[in-house]
């Protein structure tokens, strides 16, 4: 049973930091592409980083280049999102993603994904 359990949310001023980690179980993972997404209230569910799970590249939305990170740890089975510079805009309940060999540049695509996690609230203060 595949399972991604989201930690690291929670209440921070603007300009602040988070990092949310993104624990994966149940399978192999070494072919599929790990990503994060968000949705703010009364929005839809929006992409905002992904990686393969080789590490080799990263890929961005353009609203957080430069302020996020994303990173795996394979000895872990974990993926993290470091989140700096935080806006009141970030706010959402971000989510953890995985699908299986996903081509460039569908991974920003919701259906490509196989397995989410029940998500993590991020709520950045003005």
């Amino acid at each position: 049973q595949v399972q991604l359990v989201e930690s690291g949310g929670g209440l921070v001023q603007a300009g602040g930091s988070l990092r949310l980690s993104c624990a994966a179980s149940g399978r192999t993972f070494s072919r599929y592409t790990m990503g994060w997404f968000r949705q703010a209230p009364g929005k839809e569910r929006e992409f905002v980083a992904a990686i393969p799970w080789s590490g080799d590249s990263t890929y961005y939305t353009d609203s957080v280049k430069g302020r996020f990170t994303i990173s795996g740890d394979n000895a872990k089975n974990t993926v993290y999102l470091q989140m700096n510079s935080l806006k009141h805009e970030d706010t959402a309940v971000y989510y953890c993603a995985a699908g299986r060999g996903i081509a460039t540049p569908f991974f920003t695509l919701e259906k490509m994904y196989d397995y989410w996690g029940q998500g993590t609230q991020v709520t950045v203060s003005s």
